[in-house]
């Protein structure tokens, strides 16, 4: 692995806000990589005559694999520090958006997304670590939110700019560039981001990988896991599945739009998620009432999908598409849920089971609504109402559970 001090660090003491924003590009990277596929879904549909279920497992595959990578991330961060994490394992994103690039079969670009996954597994969990470790608890909510706002800029760039890009070249350009720019975020995390003094604590160094992964699994023995983990994997996936998979079907399929007017409200829905988290991390309401307002917030988003699945026409579908994009900001407020929910020293694996059950949630989510709009197909019924109709009721589905489990206690932060 690299090693733990780059050389501009050896030369002078490198500001924590650098080294966050240094990893941050590569979360802004990552954000732009899951996004991307509701701009490139039309072109793959016509040139590998891809179904919407196929459509599902082109974007799931990344989220399947980013999610299933965060054990292994939470543990390498615990074990090897977050500078190492991400220097290892960024790579894959390049080579498999190269991959991706060159596929001329459709297998070969779903293998591709699944290497860009594990390359970004780390990208935001190194960003929440170091946040944890370097800034007060009580900034957490509002520092997490910053970082998922500027991370939104990858978001941004799959709006109108690859809209242009891929009109006029094609999907493939847009994988090349997200390549060149992933190399550009490696070596800004080389030059710039030093592991944390005593970021790793002996005590952890220590232990082997068959004690990390029974210490991982013991937060599944935690009553209240199971109540955050259920909202986690609906919330998020919830945004992602709209926004980086069905936007860019729905638009040109309901209502005419041009691959670039997509772009246009891709980018308007993006800028909107840049502003949502930093938003709600500075007015987080704190342990007391923060769980109401992450209940709140679902329902409130299930109920934009729901009148989203009316089609109440072109302008209240990109009305309510933008302000479900501020809306989703909320979520932030589940990272500063789980980080009150459990002691300090399980901080990094809670936060990577949370990352794990959003991401996972999210493959499940795209692969699940290709599979209702493919048999809404087959029923001759409207495959844009079923699909918003069922990610609704999902996200219903999470609050309810979210509500019936059993909470943290109040001794840990919650509510």
């Amino acid at each position: 692995m690299p090693t733990s001090t780059p050389i501009g660090a050896a030369l002078r003491p490198t500001p924590r806000i650098v080294m966050l924003m240094a990893l941050t590009s590569c979360f802004a990277l990552s954000q732009a990589y899951r996004t991307v596929a509701a701009l490139m879904a039309p072109q793959l549909q016509t040139e590998f005559a891809a179904t919407p279920q196929a459509l599902g497992a082109f974007a799931g595959a990344f989220h399947f694999a980013f999610g299933a990578m965060q054990i292994f991330v939470g543990i390498g961060i615990d074990l090897h520090g977050i500078r190492r994490t991400v220097l290892t394992a960024f790579p894959l994103a390049v080579a498999g958006s190269l991959m991706a690039a060159y596929a001329h079969r459709f297998e070969w670009l779903v293998l591709g997304q699944a290497l860009i996954g594990i390359g970004c597994a780390p990208a935001f969990l190194v960003c929440t670590v170091f946040v944890a470790r370097q800034y007060p608890t009580e900034r957490f909510a509002a520092i997490s939110g910053l970082v998922l706002g500027l991370g939104g800029i990858g978001m941004l760039a799959t709006g109108s700019p690859f809209a242009w890009l891929i009109n006029a070249m094609s999907w493939r350009a847009g994988f090349g560039v997200l390549a060149v720019c992933s190399v550009a975020a490696w070596a800004a995390v080389w030059w710039w981001v030093a592991e944390p003094t005593q970021a790793i604590p002996s005590s952890v160094e220590k232990e082997s990988m068959g004690t990390a992964m029974r210490r991982f699994g013991a937060l599944l023995t935690v009553p209240h896991t199971a109540g955050l983990m259920a909202l986690a994997a609906v919330s998020y996936a919830s945004f992602i599945t709209v926004r980086g998979l069905w936007l860019g079907p729905l638009l040109i399929a309901r209502h005419g739009f041009s691959l670039v007017q997509v772009g246009h409200v891709a980018f308007a829905i993006s800028l909107m998620a840049m502003v949502g988290p930093p938003l709600f991390g500075r007015i987080d309401p704190g342990p007391k009432t923060r769980r109401r307002w992450l209940v709140g917030g679902t329902l409130a988003c299930a109920t934009l999908l729901g009148s989203m699945a009316s089609n109440l026409g072109a302008t209240s579908d990109v009305a309510l598409s933008t302000l479900f994009g501020l809306l989703s900001g909320y979520m932030v407020l589940q990272y500063a849920d789980v980080r009150a929910a459990y002691p300090a020293s399980m901080t990094g694996r809670a936060l990577s089971l949370l990352t794990m059950a959003m991401f996972l949630g999210v493959a499940a989510m795209q692969w699940f609504t290709g599979w209702v709009a493919s048999c809404a197909l087959v029923l001759g019924l409207d495959p844009f109402v079923a699909t918003l109709a069922a990610i609704a009721g999902l996200l219903v589905a999470g609050a309810v559970a979210f509500m019936a489990l059993p909470a943290p206690p109040t001794s840990a932060g919650g509510s």
